[in-house]
């Protein structure tokens, strides 16, 4: 049996702008399930992919040799195919409020967020605004505002500046020597960027952005100014920000984040703030549920109901832990799960460690032990805590 005979879906990569996309023959659109390299790979080898679910459920995609558009009847790569229907934004303003109305429809299913700040985020987005997606670590800050690139038909750039150690090379560029031209200056992918009409740039992490990162962008954000000069260019060139270009930027703010730096309120003027909503026990247990299919959907929701349990408790006045479970961290424990792990072992791997364990039986880990400990618990009586400590930890 070739690799072909053991797909059960074969689709084919279409480019629309600067994106490449995924779909099979009868235009269903497969995108959000094939890497951006796999798809590169095949645009560029013209070649089909191939879905391949192994008999735990774990799913593959593979690169055919051939455009095949079926399993029992393969055409050749000329043959036309249907695209997926695409989003173009409208500029009327009837039709645009049409489309951010009507744009719920557009959010991935991955994404949970509710109806209204979907929509304020859609309608941010096509008015141009500089948009702030704030909340807690792993609460789907980046997500929805990827989300927000791939449900519109617009070319996106990404540039994580929580990453950046040299802030001028990232967001202007950089001056060169070589013997045969001298010194040079090579503008920025940022510099490309903001000239791109209508394009959609993410800066991630802006809250862990060195000072000097801000400083640049404080007359790119501002929407009296829209420029950046090229300080480091002989000409020192000013760069006019193109039109419809709008910035989507992530930050954590508060103190619990220690690498964060406090964000000057001039900068946070420049932003239209949507705040990411912690998720409920259900919200989550549906979200894994989505993501994790073939893991028993009980596991999963104590996963859920686990990390529900830990924000809860560490939003109250008086904690006993200064932090919850992310749901970054509710999908790494899910992983395990379908990768054969015990709820007992992902714990011990990944919740336990976030939690300080100085204190003994009054610590923070000891604490987060107990509330574990309800769910996975095999009804032995050989338990590590007393059932009063159990009880008081889970009654929340």
């Amino acid at each position: 049996m070739n690799l072909k005979d053991k797909c059960d879906v074969i689709v084919s990569v279409g480019e629309k702008g600067n994106r490449l996309f995924a779909f099979d023959s009868n235009g269903k659109d497969f995108t959000s399930e094939i890497s951006s390299p796999t798809r590169k790979k095949a645009w560029e080898r013209n070649v089909s992919i191939g879905r391949v679910t192994t008999p735990s459920g774990a799913i593959n995609w593979r690169l055919l040799d051939q455009n095949y558009l079926n399993l029992d009847n393969p055409v050749e790569t000329e043959t036309e195919v249907v695209e997926p229907e695409m989003v173009e934004v409208p500029t009327e303003h009837e039709a645009v409020l049409n489309f951010i109305h009507s744009s719920y429809s557009l959010k991935p299913k991955g994404l949970v967020m509710n109806e209204l700040k979907w929509k304020y985020l859609v309608r941010s987005a096509v008015r141009g605004k500089n948009i702030m997606m704030t909340g807690q670590a792993g609460c789907g800050k980046t997500m929805a505002a990827k989300a927000l690139v791939n449900a519109l038909d617009r070319p996106d750039f990404y540039f994580n500046l929580g990453a950046t150690q040299d802030p001028r090379a990232t967001l202007i560029g950089n001056v060169h020597f070589n013997e045969g031209q001298g010194t040079y200056f090579s503008e920025s992918l940022f510099v490309k960027a903001i000239q791109t009409e209508n394009a959609v740039i993410l800066l991630d992490e802006l809250s862990r952005a060195h000072p000097d990162a801000w400083n640049i962008l404080m007359t790119v954000l501002d929407q009296g100014q829209r420029y950046l000069r090229l300080d480091e260019q002989d000409t020192q060139a000013t760069i006019k920000v193109a039109p419809g270009v709008t910035f989507v930027a992530t930050a954590n703010i508060g103190n619990e984040y220690t690498s964060t730096r406090v964000m000057d309120k001039a900068m946070l003027d420049r932003f239209t703030i949507i705040e990411m909503d912690l998720l409920t026990s259900d919200e989550e247990h549906g979200l894994l549920n989505y993501m994790f299919p073939h893991v028993d959907s009980e596991l999963l929701k104590s996963v859920a109901e686990i990390a529900s349990i830990t924000r809860v408790e560490a939003s109250n006045d008086n904690a006993r832990i200064s932090s919850g479970i992310s749901t970054r961290t509710s999908v790494e424990i899910a992983g395990l799960l379908f990768d054969g792990f015990e709820l007992q072992d992902a714990a011990e791997i990944t919740i336990y460690p976030q939690f300080d364990s100085s204190g003994g039986v009054d610590s923070e880990r000891t604490f987060v032990k107990q509330i574990v400990q309800k769910f996975i618990s095999d009804g032995s009586d050989e338990n590590l805590f007393n059932e009063q400590e159990v009880e008081e930890a889970t009654a929340v």
